[in-house]
C-alpha cells in the first residue's frame, strides 16, 4: 500500500458537506500529533482492508483533526476548502498545456471559481510563473505546476504522482496540450505528422491511463462521486481541414477516443466529454509572430490572395456567422456544463460560433 493509493482513499472518507478536502503527505511532520487520527494498518492490507479500516476509525471519532497518522506511512494534512460556494469549489484540477493559450485560460477560470489547478506544461518556468500569479491571487493552496510532456508515459505518471502527493487526488482532467503543423501532405516531412499525432491523439490516451485509476479508486470509496475527463478537441475535429491533415486526424481520432472511454469508464462514475472550440484567433497557437497559424496559413497559402497575416485573419473571421472567434468563456460555458450535470457523457460539444453545425 502506497501514498498514492491511501490519500485517494482519505479524501473519499473525509468528506465534510458534500466537499472533498486536500490530504497532503506531510513528510516533515511528526508522527505525533495531539490533533491527528491515529489509523492503524493491518499488515499486506488490500484496498478493501483499507477502506473498511479508516471508514470505522473516522467514524469512531466525533472531534476535528488536522491530521491523520497512518501507521508505517507517515502523517497526511487534511485541509478542507472554503467555505465561500463557488461553481468548482474544491475541485482539483490538471489542465495539460496550461502554461498558455487555451489552458492558462481554462486554469485561471476555475480557479477563479474555487477550483484546485494542477498546471501542466512541458514549459515548466512558464507553469512555475503562472502557477505562482495564481497563489498570489486566490491562496497558497490554489495551483501547483508540475512538468509533463503528454507523449511520455514515465512523465505522465510522475505529474500524476506528484498531484497526489500535493492534494490527495484529482476529479478532472482537462486534456488541452496540443500542437499543430499545418502544410501539404504532398510536402509535410513525417517528423511533423508525427509530432501531431503523438501529442494530439496518443497524448489524450497516456493522460486518461493514468487518471483512470485514480478516478475509479475514488469511485469505489465513494459510490456517489464523479468525475470528469474532458478533451479540448477542435472543430476540426467534426470537419477536415485543407492543409492541416494532421491535426484535423489526430482531432478527429480523439473524438473516437472520447466515445470509447466514455463507454468502459461510465462504470467508474467517470464522464468522458470533449469540447470542440472554433478559432481562438487571440491566442498563441494563431498568433504567434514566428509559428502562428495566421504566419503559416499565409506561408503556405491556404488563403488565395492574401498578403499580410490582416488578410488571413479577416478571411477566417469571415467564415464564422458569429463574425469573431472563439474566446475562453466560450469555452468555459461548455465546461461547466459538462462538470454540472451527470447524464451526459461521449459526447462532442461544438463551440464554434455556428461555423460547425452538427446533424
Amino acid at each position: 500500500m502506497d501514498i498514492l493509493t491511501i490519500a485517494p482513499i482519505l479524501r473519499m472518507l473525509l468528506k465534510r458537506d458534500s466537499h472533498y478536502p486536500i490530504i497532503r503527505w506531510a513528510a516533515d511532520k511528526s508522527t505525533q500529533n495531539s490533533d491527528s487520527l491515529n489509523i492503524p494498518l493491518p499488515k499486506n492490507a488490500t484496498v478493501d482492508d483499507v477502506i473498511r479500516v479508516i471508514t470505522k476509525a473516522v467514524e469512531n471519532v466525533a472531534c476535528e483533526f488536522k491530521y491523520v497518522n497512518v501507521q508505517d506511512m507517515g502523517v497526511f494534512e487534511v485541509i478542507y476548502p472554503s467555505t465561500i460556494s463557488r461553481r468548482v469549489s474544491g475541485k482539483i484540477v490538471l489542465v495539460t498545456g496550461g502554461a498558455q493559450g487555451f489552458g492558462l485560460e481554462i486554469a485561471r477560470a476555475l480557479v477563479a471559481q474555487g477550483a484546485y489547478i494542477v498546471l501542466t506544461d512541458i514549459n515548466i518556468e512558464q507553469a512555475h510563473r503562472e502557477a505562482s500569479d495564481l497563489n498570489d491571487a486566490y491562496g497558497k493552496n490554489s495551483s501547483l505546476a508540475v512538468t509533463m510532456d503528454v507523449t511520455n508515459s514515465t512523465s505522465v505518471r510522475q505529474a500524476i504522482a506528484a498531484t497526489i502527493n500535493y492534494y490527495g487526488g484529482l476529479d478532472v482532467l482537462i486534456s488541452n496540450a496540443g500542437v499543430l503543423k499545418a502544410e501539404s501532405v504532398k510536402t509535410q516531412p513525417e517528423k511533423d505528422f508525427d509530432l501531431v499525432t503523438a501529442v494530439n491523439y496518443k497524448g489524450y490516451y497516456l493522460c486518461v491511463r493514468a487518471v483512470a485509476p485514480v478516478l475509479a479508486l475514488q469511485h469505489r470509496v465513494d459510490e456517489t462521486y464523479m468525475s470528469d475527463i474532458i478533451q479540448i478537441n477542435s472543430k476540426s475535429g467534426l470537419q477536415g481541414s485543407n492543409r492541416n491533415f494532421a491535426y484535423a486526424g489526430g482531432k478527429f481520432g480523439g473524438i473516437g477516443l472520447t466515445q470509447s472511454f466514455a463507454l468502459e469508464l461510465i462504470e467508474d462514475g467517470i464522464k468522458v466529454n470533449s469540447v470542440c472550440p472554433g478559432n481562438y484567433f487571440d491566442g498563441p497557437l494563431w498568433s504567434d509572430p514566428e509559428n502562428g497559424l495566421f504566419v503559416q496559413y499565409l506561408r503556405t497559402g491556404k488563403v488565395p490572395g492574401a498578403k499580410t497575416i490582416e488578410d488571413v485573419r479577416r478571411a477566417y473571421e469571415q467564415k464564422v456567422p458569429m463574425k469573431r472567434g472563439c474566446r475562453a468563456e466560450d469555452v468555459m460555458t461548455a465546461i461547466y456544463y459538462l462538470i454540472e450535470q451527470c447524464y451526459e457523457t461521449g459526447q462532442a460539444i461544438a463551440v464554434t460560433g455556428g461555423q460547425v453545425m452538427l446533424h
